[in-house]
């Protein structure tokens, strides 16, 4: 773009802009053309566009960024849209410690009540399940939750969820699916100058009582039972800790210790590379404080506590495993399994088929639905439980249809509990598991792009030209769910590979699995088989497929 275009752009839209700060931003860059040329080129590359994620991007002044005036737009969309679609009664807004979730939460209910539209706010900072659980309790019409979960700190973002009015029965409470994430972008794209969208009063701060309310209904998830247990825990920086504490409480167990220089939300997340539980290094003050603790579990929450991941004590003395996604899935839905929990479970294409094989043993409803909760709580009907591979569980769905890491914690902290009353632990009810269904090991390959043509290239070679065989195996099935969706599924008798490009980054993704029996009662054997066959086999034979050998 011309050095002339972009002082154009950046002019006009910095005459628009509500944020003071944000206006000082775009001057200074504008003051360094053609320097700064790059910059703003990127800046002004497109609006940040609205989807079934919402929003989500880094804070910085300009269309293509999170700040007040693109905040204002989604607001006067988002609620114009609403109004659109004859829904009624309040809208709840909710919002994490991140740079900039207040004001923009705040932005929103001005937008809110200036159109005639009742806005609550929740009391402070507060986990997304707390406010996925407003939604359903106060019948709102819908809820926007300010937060990038588990996003690096120059982010944030803005999603949005339906009552039950507009989301029907299954998606009260739950995050939009098409067409709705079209009609509110289209609706936004409607709105003219940012200084003439029109703004009301605050809104309605609500108190105590909704964040009370989730606390007991979410400690009520689990039963009686013992309570003997030490937990560490870990909220990352985020806004999860004084929610769960008193979750705990409420459930009748002791108090967590806490990782102190992760125990207070901190947008700057000064601990870690990369505030998720996932990443490598995240967990490891966590795993530390276990260790001088003498706990039984240790438990994370992301910064926003809809995930939880957990870590337990590892064959050699001191040493601590973090169970990955699929493992927590599979234990979670065998203890509502074995509690009697009637209904559907639920999980993604991506995850373990381990829960096909345990609902199918088990003589329960499965059912398995494209990425993403908002498919999971849909797509089932009768929905005990859900969850996907990237540490997101739902084990109360009629209490917050959307994943919930309190829910998990809790609910993992009483199969703990159970298993060490009976002498036992975690470790040995994943053995169980394993010596009856099979070794079912998970991996991924991920390809990050620049160019996201790279994505629809090698989306495209990989259907022409898949694989035969892999593991020395036939490739005995081809699934292709195009038009629906951009995922290929390769299977042969013991391997299952999914092929997708991700919703959020720009990359491509491999979701691996190996499934090992175990012979003669020797799972030692049949789980080192199944980590050579990832590690030395599918592994790098689904990386040369997709060029990255």
């Amino acid at each position: 773009m011309a050095t002339d275009d972009l002082r154009r752009l950046a002019e006009t839209w910095l005459a628009d802009d509500p944020d003071p700060a944000a206006r000082d931003e775009l001057r200074e860059l504008l003051a360094r053309l053609p320097e700064s040329a790059d910059e703003l080129a990127d800046r002004f590359a497109g609006p940040l566009t609205f989807g079934t994620a919402g929003l989500r991007g880094r804070l910085r002044a300009g269309p293509n960024g999170m700040n007040l005036a693109v905040v204002t737009r989604a607001a006067a969309g988002l609620i114009g849209w609403l109004g659109a679609q004859g829904g009624q009664g309040p809208l709840i807004i909710g919002y994490d410690a991140r740079y900039g979730s207040r004001d923009f939460a705040e932005q929103t209910a001005r937008v809110a009540t200036a159109a005639g539209r009742t806005a609550l706010l929740l009391p402070r900072p507060l986990p997304t399940p707390v406010l996925a659980y407003a939604v359903r309790k106060l019948d709102a019409v819908a809820g926007v939750m300010v937060t990038a979960s588990h996003n690096p700190p120059q982010d944030n973002g803005y999603k949005v969820y339906l009552g039950a009015q507009l989301g029907g029965p299954a998606g009260a409470g739950a995050q939009i699916v098409p067409p709705a994430d079209a009609g509110i972008e289209a609706a936004i794209q409607t709105v003219g100058h940012v200084a003439e969208v029109p703004l009301g009063e605050p809104g309605t701060v609500l108190d105590e009582t909704i964040v009370q309310g989730y606390v007991d209904s979410a400690a009520a998830v689990v039963a009686a039972g013992p309570r003997d247990l030490k937990v560490a825990y870990t909220p990352l920086h985020g806004v999860g800790g004084k929610v769960l504490a008193a979750t705990f409480a409420a459930a009748g167990f002791a108090a967590p210790a806490v990782v102190a220089e992760q125990a207070e939300p901190d947008p700057a997340f000064p601990t870690v590379a990369f505030p998720n539980p996932e990443e490598p290094g995240a967990m490891d003050l966590l795993l530390a404080l276990a260790g001088r603790a003498g706990a039984d579990l240790a438990i994370a929450n992301d910064p926003d506590a809809d995930r939880c991941a957990i870590a337990i004590p590892g064959s050699e003395p001191g040493s601590w495993r973090a169970l990955s996604g699929d493992e927590l899935g599979v234990l979670l839905a065998d203890h509502l399994i074995r509690r009697g929990v009637p209904g559907t479970y639920a999980t993604t294409i991506v995850s373990s088929t381990l829960l096909r094989a345990l609902c199918t043993a088990r003589g329960v409803p499965y059912a398995e639905t494209l990425t993403g909760f908002k498919w999971i709580v849909r797509g089932a009907e009768g929905l005990a439980y859900g969850y996907e591979e990237a540490l997101g569980y739902c084990v109360a769905p009629d209490l917050v249809r959307d994943k919930d890491g309190i829910t998990a914690a809790v609910t993992i902290a009483d199969l703990a509990a159970t298993l060490k009353a009976e002498g036992r632990s975690l470790a040995d009810r994943l053995d169980e598991l394993d010596a009856e269904f099979g070794v079912h090991r998970t991996g991924q390959v991920s390809m990050r792009v620049e160019d996201l043509s790279l994505i629809t290239t090698t989306m495209a070679r990989i259907r022409q030209d898949p694989p035969k065989s892999l593991l020395g195996d036939a490739v005995t099935e081809v699934e292709d769910r195009l038009p629906d969706a951009d995922v290929l599924t390769l299977r042969t008798a013991r391997a299952r590979v999914v092929i997708r490009p991700s919703g959020t980054e720009p990359k491509l993704k491999a979701y691996l699995e190996v499934v090992e029996p175990v012979t003669d009662g020797d799972l030692a054997a049949a789980r080192s088989r199944a980590v050579a066959a990832m590690d030395s086999g599918l592994r790098p034979e689904i990386s040369a497929a997709l060029g990255l050998a």
